[in-house]
């Protein structure tokens, strides 16, 4: 799917989303504390969320005690969460990750994207990759489907035209071998399932 079209239909979705606010707070809060023998988000100080939808995530990692940015291109879903984290010193910013960030080297110890990398196609994945590599010092969290299908999320993948059923049989290998004048994106990959459907993609930037 484009990134317009990527846009429009999340602009669409919005409303649908907001309604799922807590469920997905929910979902990460857990995610995240069963997953700190493995990566503890709370050894960081600064974070910054890609994709940030409603901005959940953006609250549950605040709730860490984390100086939390997120970043949407999609207005109407900024917009939720923005509404959503009103009473909290979370920055929100309207951005695509495609069209670089606003963002120095480095800027943070951690970026995070959440279910982002499944609806782009291969080239725009690693244009993801690289940009999120360079404003991070610590680590590059993917958190994406795992190899682990059910027939509702193939069917709604479908729906979406995203390239969901290639992320998921090559996405590690796709983050290790993330070629550009042949650099690596990443200087080491590991995959820890954190749901039955999703792992994380924890990455080491360069």
């Amino acid at each position: 799917m484009s990134k317009q079209g990527s846009e429009g239909l999340f602009n669409t979705i919005s409303p649908v989303y907001g309604l799922f606010f807590n469920r997905q707070r929910q979902r990460f809060a857990k995610i995240i504390r069963d997953s700190a023998g493995r990566l503890d988000l709370t050894d960081f100080t600064s974070i910054l969320d890609v994709g940030c939808g409603t901005g959940a995530l953006c609250s549950v990692l605040d709730d860490l005690g984390l100086d939390v940015t997120g970043i949407e291109p999609a207005d109407k879903m900024l917009a939720v969460a923005k509404a959503r984290n009103k009473d909290r010193p979370v920055r929100l910013l309207k951005g695509n990750v495609l069209a670089s960030l606003p963002f120095e080297d480095k800027s943070f110890d951690c970026s995070i994207a959440s279910y982002v990398a499944h609806g782009l196609i291969p080239d725009e994945r690693k244009r993801m990759f690289r940009e999120m590599g360079r404003v991070s010092r610590k680590r590059v969290i993917i958190h994406d489907y795992n190899r682990n299908r059910s027939p509702l999320i193939s069917l709604v993948e479908w729906l979406e035209r995203g390239d969901y059923f290639n992320f998921i049989r090559q996405a590690e290998k796709e983050m290790k071998n993330c070629v550009t004048e042949l650099s690596e994106c990443f200087s080491k990959v590991e995959v820890i399932d954190v749901d039955v459907r999703a792992a994380w993609y924890i990455c080491t930037p360069k």
